[in-house]
C-alpha cells in the first residue's frame, strides 16, 4: 500500500530534493531523487524535476510506494558455526560479510549463507531480514545471533529491547583517550550533512556506549567497549565524536597505514536462551589481521594479553 506525505512550501530558493531531504529524514537523497524522476512526487498536483524550486503556498504531495520484493536466494558459504541448538545459530563473522541483502547487494550475505544452512529460517522475523535480530557493519567481525524459530526471534529481539543482551568488544582508536574510563551519553541520528553518514545530533536517538581501557599504544588506545544501546554506527560515531576515531575508519575518520577496515570485534555475546532460560556467553579470538597490527604496533611483545581480554 502507498504512503502519502504532504508539505505545504513556507520559504522560496530551495531544489525540491533539497527541501524533501530536510522534510523526510527518513529518506535519503538519491531516493528521493528516484521517487521525483519516477513521477511519484508532484507540487500543485504537476510532476516536476528535482531541481524545482518550489514557492511558498505551493503544495507537495509525495507518494512512497511499497518496497518491490526481493527473492533471497540461499548460498552455500562456509560459516563459522560457534553455537547451534533447534532455535538459533551463533555465527563468527568475517569482516568484509555483509549480514542481509539489500536491493543494490542481493547476494552473498550472511543472510544468503544462513538460508543454505538452514532451510527453516526463511520467513522467520521478516522476508528480507529472515532470522536476523541484531546486525554487524559489513567491516566488524565477531559474534552474531540469528533465530531459527519464531518464537527465539521474539525472544532474542525482546531481550534486546530490554538491554539485558551482553556485548562486548575490542577496538583501537587514535589517540590517547582519557579518562581510562567512562560512558558515552549522546543522541544520535541521521548526519544532516551528509545522508550515508550516522551523527551525534540533538534531538537524536538515546545513545549509551561504556568503555574501559585496555592500553595505551604510540599514537593509539586499545578499548573494550559495552554498547548500552544498538544504534546504527553507535561505537564508531561515539569515538569520531570524542575527537577519537576508530583505527582504519574511513567513514568516520581517515585511513590507517596497515589496516584495511575499522578496528572492532564483537568478542562477547551474551543472552538467555529461549528454550531452557539458561544464560550463555560466547566469545570470539581476535582475528589475525587486528592482532598482526597489534603486534606491529608493540615491536616484538606478545598478545597473550590481548587474546586474553578477547575471551572474557
Amino acid at each position: 500500500m502507498n504512503e502519502v506525505r504532504g508539505f505545504t512550501v513556507t520559504s522560496p530558493g530551495e531544489r525540491l530534493d533539497l527541501l524533501l531531504v530536510e522534510l523526510c529524514p527518513d529518506l535519503s537523497r538519491s531516493q528521493l531523487q528516484r521517487l521525483i524522476q519516477k513521477g511519484y512526487v508532484t507540487v500543485n498536483g504537476l510532476p516536476v524535476k528535482s531541481a524545482w524550486k518550489p514557492q511558498p503556498g505551493q503544495v507537495i504531495s509525495l507518494t512512497i510506494p511499497p518496497p518491490e520484493p526481493m527473492e533471497i536466494v540461499p548460498q552455500e558459504m562456509p560459516l563459522n558455526i560457534v553455537y547451534e541448538n533447534a532455535d538459533l545459530v551463533v555465527v563468527d563473522k568475517p569482516p568484509g560479510l555483509t549480514v542481509h541483502p539489500s536491493p543494490g547487494h542481493p547476494h552473498s550475505t550472511l543472510v544468503n549463507a544462513l538460508l543454505a544452512h538452514c532451510t527453516e529460517l526463511q520467513g522467520i522475523g521478516g522476508t528480507l531480514r529472515p532470522g536476523i535480530v541484531h546486525r554487524l557493519d559489513k567491516d566488524t567481525s565477531g559474534l552474531i545471533v540469528a533465530a531459527k524459530s519464531q518464537k527465539a526471534h521474539i525472544a532474542l529481539s525482546r531481550q534486546l529491547k530490554e538491554r539485558s543482551v551482553t556485548k562486548a568488544y575490542l577496538t583501537l582508536v587514535r589517540g590517547s583517550l582519557r579518562p581510562p574510563n567512562g560512558t558515552i551519553d549522546a543522541p544520535i541520528s541521521r548526519d544532516p550533512r551528509n545522508r550515508k553518514r550516522m551523527a551525534v545530533v540533538a534531538g537524536g536517538r538515546e545513545a549509551k556506549t561504556a568503555y574501559q581501557v585496555e592500553e595505551y599504544l604510540e599514537g593509539f588506545t586499545l578499548v573494550r567497549v559495552f554498547p548500552k544501546t544498538g544504534r546504527t554506527h553507535q561505537i564508531r560515531v561515539h569515538f569520531a565524536s570524542l575527537r577519537h576515531p576508530l583505527a582504519g575508519d574511513t567513514t568516520y575518520g581517515s585511513k590507517t597505514p596497515g589496516l584495511q577496515r575499522q578496528f572492532l570485534h564483537a568478542y562477547l555475546l551474551g543472552f538467555t536462551l529461549p528454550d531452557t532460560g539458561e544464560y550463555v556467553e560466547f566469545t570470539s579470538d581476535v582475528p589475525a589481521d587486528l592482532s598482526d597490527f597489534l603486534q606491529k604496533l608493540r615491536g616484538d611483545i606478545k598478545l597473550e594479553r590481548v587474546l586474553s581480554v578477547a575471551s572474557r
